[in-house]
């Protein structure tokens, strides 16, 4: 909200601006500069880039300045623009997000919109699995383009299943979450049988951690990023053990990978009786693996 310019030292919108941007590009370059500072100026004032051009020079309001100054000093300490704002936009929607979760990545709207033009071809009532809920971007998005179908969901992690649930209340869309730990085959008799099962589970390397970022290593949280380095495909081996006893008749598995296992994770799934199929994400990476028993 603008208020009109005063003979006071109130600071400007465009000087808001250039006070974030700036200070922005001590830690990052200046293109990811402009679209955080251009996220967090839209979130503080409730305008666009254009409506803001064109009240560049009213003052904002002496909360709104606060506020920027605290948003500034948390985006400087590396904390994803994500967390700071806790909102993400994932394929069209605007989800609520904290350090519970992990911040939605575009190479996971691939998968769901590989999974949803799979499904659209597919003839009557379809039940879907996610597992590994964690912010609700995947069952919520599926739920979202396939009303008709039945979507569950599990997570491990209480705090994250929150999150998952209020992202389904606010977008509208009804699921079945459940807190199950899914590494435990005891568990898995919570569960009916799916048509799909998708899963973006841990598969980061514990020797990963020595060339990712601050803003990823020091606040995501470590159990939905990291899996042990003598087994990175621990995951995996559960997706594929639960689809042989539920997974319907032509169902699939859909899960997301680390682009340097490619070939281990299709090996494995091959091993497990499926006939796996791999996809590479936009930027060529090997990302994704679609899977049907033979």
């Amino acid at each position: 909200m603008f208020v009109l310019p005063s003979t006071g030292q109130a600071m400007t919108v465009q000087e808001g601006t250039y006070y974030l941007m700036n200070k922005l590009k001590t830690i990052c370059g200046e293109s990811e500069a402009t679209v955080i500072t251009d996220w967090v100026m839209e979130k503080l004032t409730g305008s666009t880039k254009t409506e803001r051009m064109q009240y560049k020079y009213a003052t904002l309001a002496s909360e709104e300045e606060s506020q920027l100054k605290k948003y500034t000093k948390r985006l400087l300490q590396h904390e994803p623009v994500q967390y700071v704002l806790n909102e993400s936009w994932f394929y069209g929607s605007k989800f609520y997000v904290d350090k519970n979760v992990l911040v939605p990545r575009p190479e996971t709207e691939e998968l769901v919109e590989w999974i949803i033009t799979d499904a659209t071809q597919r003839d009557g009532t379809l039940t879907l699995l996610d597992i590994g809920s964690g912010s609700g971007c995947i069952p919520v998005s599926l739920k979202s383009k396939l009303p008709t179908s039945a979507m569950w969901s599990c997570d491990s992690s209480p705090a994250a299943l929150e999150v998952a649930k209020k992202n389904a209340a606010e977008l509208g869309t009804s699921i079945h979450f459940l807190e199950l730990d899914f590494l435990d085959p005891e568990q898995w008799k919570q569960l009916p049988s799916f048509d799909i099962i998708v899963s973006n589970p841990p598969y980061v390397p514990e020797k990963d951690k020595e060339t990712m970022k601050p803003n990823v290593l020091e606040y995501e949280p470590p159990t939905a990023l990291f899996v042990p380095d003598n087994d990175p495909l621990i995951f995996y081996k559960a997706i594929a053990q639960f689809g042989k006893t539920h997974l319907n008749s032509k169902g699939l598995i859909y899960t997301e990978i680390h682009e340097g296992l490619g070939k281990e994770t299709m090996d494995l799934f091959s091993s497990e009786g499926y006939q796996p199929e791999l996809k590479k994400d936009m930027q060529q990476k090997d990302r994704m693996i679609r899977s049907g028993l033979v």
